[in-house]
């Protein structure tokens, strides 16, 4: 029965649906660590890099930001963007200050650090994570605000290490938010690169709750169109540069894009034939279209309800299910050092 509803889907030899699985550092992404690789480092470097995740704001900030680093895909740049460490490090405070309760002790992450297993770290702080990754969820518009309020909290906390990174990233945020004089005259604010620091987060979550990390290749369950539909995409974002505005972030896309069909009709004929005609003036159905996905949509538990994918030669960024998506084969990369 597995087989007949992944032959529905057109599932060939070596792929799966995204909604199974795991992608953690895809194979296409060069300059990547690999499960391997991190498993092979020395006993000491995994001790040190243990310790200094177990650290919050600041240290789990810079160990994510090594684990993960940029690179050039498919579909642009991922885990990119100036200061990185820094808005990661916002984010934790942030929920040190709204959700206290989720901060794992501070002795609790010494101990488990001390085992140098950098995902035992990871497990304690599971819930603070997904905390932050949600955070980027309500928007930039009242984004700052709130890092804002995270850092004056900071300063009085009883944490050394809470208020040492939130006096630092005082002056770090004032860089993100104050206006600047460029070289022409005219003012301008930096953009923050939210979405790299969305991007760390999504591939840190996938570890424990399964998943694809952005950078995995990917392709559609049914003929794609030629150009984005006006309900379920977004535009892609500008370029990299100055500018004063900043990117939406994912929490503010409108709507996932539905599957073609029901249950009983996962034949790709079927499916096609349950679309009907195409409405006048739009795009016509073509063959299933290759892509990448770019970021992951979370709930409060659980493996990404979604994902955010950009299609070969369409810069639009699209919202798609899981279900609606094939993973190609072989994204884990399994390369025994850092390919860079």
């Amino acid at each position: 029965m597995a087989a007949r509803q992944l032959a529905g889907f057109g599932v060939g030899p070596g792929e799966t649906l995204a909604s199974l699985g795991r992608t953690v550092y895809p194979v296409g992404l060069p300059g990547r660590w690999t499960v391997i690789a991190r498993e092979l480092r020395p006993a000491a470097a995994k001790l040190h890099d243990a310790r200094r995740a177990a650290r919050l704001a600041g240290g789990r900030a810079a160990h994510l930001v090594e684990r993960f680093p940029p690179g050039e895909s498919h579909a642009g740049p991922c885990y990119a963007g100036d200061g990185l460490e820094d808005l990661l490090a916002m984010l934790y405070l942030v929920v040190v200050r709204e959700a206290p309760g989720l901060v794992p002790a501070a002795l609790d992450l010494a101990w488990t650090a001390e085992l140098g297993e950098e995902t035992a770290v990871d497990m304690e702080c599971a819930e603070v994570d997904r905390a932050a990754r949600l955070v980027l969820d309500g928007g930039v518009a009242s984004l700052w605000a709130r890092v804002e309020d995270a850092l004056r909290s900071g300063q009085a906390n009883p944490s050394p290490a809470i208020r040492h990174d939130a006096d630092r990233l005082s002056l770090v945020c004032r860089m993100f938010t104050m206006p600047v004089e460029g070289p022409d005259g005219e003012p301008y604010v930096l953009r923050a690169p939210w979405t790299g620091a969305a991007q760390i987060l999504d591939a840190l979550l996938v570890i424990a709750d399964d998943g694809h990390a952005p950078g995995t290749r990917i392709r559609l369950t049914h003929p794609a169109t030629a150009g984005p539909a006006p309900a379920t995409t977004t535009p892609a974002p500008p370029a990299p540069g100055p500018t004063t505005q900043a990117r939406p972030q994912s929490g503010e896309v409108n709507q996932v894009q539905q599957s073609a069909g029901t249950a009983n009709q996962g034949r790709p004929e079927a499916r096609g034939a349950a679309q009907g005609p195409p409405a006048a003036g739009a795009p016509t159905p073509g063959r299933p279209a290759s892509g990448t996905i770019i970021g992951a949509r979370w709930a409060a538990a659980g493996p990404p309800r979604g994902y955010e994918i950009r299609l070969d030669g369409d810069p639009a960024t699209h919202a798609m299910r899981p279900e609606d998506l094939i993973v190609l084969p072989g994204q884990e990369s399994t390369a025994t050092a850092l390919q860079v």
